[in-house]
């Protein structure tokens, strides 16, 4: 499985959690800012690797890898945000933000393999 298929099947899933993640803070605790915002960038790592894979050019694929590693970065932020605000409950950061690192990791290998 390449790398890019990997960072897919796991933005994907990612992104599920991210999803049921805004319900749990928009129903449970009341948040309405910072989960839209988590919502937003949790979301778009997998929406910019899907664009990846069909881009129309070697540049065009790297660009948008490197807009999905920005993502991550971001959400990684709003997770980070939302934790140390106690709208997470420490087991919940620890997961998220595990899973959060290791696509960020695969994404920051991918951009730098392609540079």
């Amino acid at each position: 499985m390449s790398a890019d298929s990997i960072a897919k099947q796991k933005s994907k899933a990612f992104a599920i959690r991210i999803v049921k993640l805004y319900q749990f803070l928009m129903n449970e605790k009341k948040e309405f800012v910072m989960s839209r915002q988590l919502l937003r960038s949790g979301t778009s790592i997998g929406a910019n690797i899907a664009e990846a894979v069909y881009g129309s050019s070697r540049k065009d694929f790297t660009a948008k890898l490197y807009i999905a590693l920005k993502e991550c970065a971001e959400t990684l932020y709003w997770l980070e945000l939302l934790y140390e605000c106690d709208y997470l409950p420490s087991s919940m950061y620890l997961s998220l933000h595990s899973d959060c690192e290791e696509l960020r990791k695969i994404l920051s290998a991918s951009t730098k393999a392609l540079s």
